[in-house]
């Protein structure tokens, strides 16, 4: 009867550990959707998509800010902590190199950024499409730089650059970033295309 009630207790701390750390993850107005069922720590966003976890290191250099990084050689994304740890990996795609409706070249802008504006599951584009003036889905934006270029959701993430110059996630990706993990003034950090 021993063994049983120390493997229970056992198992009972190490549950709770793992609900304390879990908790502490998303604090956040809009936890409440999240569920050890549906995400966890490896995998906060719960969308089952690890791409460019063998690409990015584990740490970085602590900076006291979130970091987003985006490479769009690899058609991936990396985010971290203020401390440099690594929090998330997935799919992502960039700015194409040209666009023919607008007769040029589309890349993300390339450097590092700060995000300047959060928008919610109903935000658009004010240029795109062109014929309408805008009007493009962007949910879960978030605004860096100053020419309009933004990370936010859409379900076409396709496996290479094919955007306007924004940084494209699914949209659970985008609502996980805006609602529990980017904040205004956390780092967003573009590696070159080349």
């Amino acid at each position: 009867m021993k063994p049983v009630t120390l493997a229970f207790l056992l198992t009972i701390s190490l549950t709770l550990i793992g609900c304390s750390h879990f908790s502490n993850m998303f604090s956040g107005s809009d936890s409440s959707h999240m569920s050890a069922s549906t995400s966890s720590a490896s995998d906060p966003d719960g969308d089952q998509d690890s791409k460019g976890a063998n690409h990015f290191a584990m740490t970085r250099p602590a900076t006291g800010r979130r970091v987003f990084i985006f490479d769009p050689k690899l058609g991936s994304f990396a985010v971290y902590d203020g401390h440099g740890q690594r929090m998330n990996t997935g799919r992502a795609s960039g700015g194409s190199v040209y666009c023919p409706d607008i007769g040029r070249p589309c890349r993300t802008i390339v450097g590092r950024f700060s995000i300047v504006s959060k928008g919610g599951a109903d935000c658009v584009s004010s240029a795109y499409p062109i014929e309408t003036n805008g009007g493009a889905p962007m949910p879960y934006c978030m605004h860096f730089g100053s020419k309009g270029y933004a990370i936010h959701g859409s379900n076409a993430v396709p496996d290479y650059n094919a955007s306007h110059g924004c940084i494209r996630v699914s949209p659970t990706v985008a609502r996980w970033l805006n609602t529990q993990f980017m904040q205004i003034g956390s780092t967003v950090i573009i590696l070159p295309y080349s």
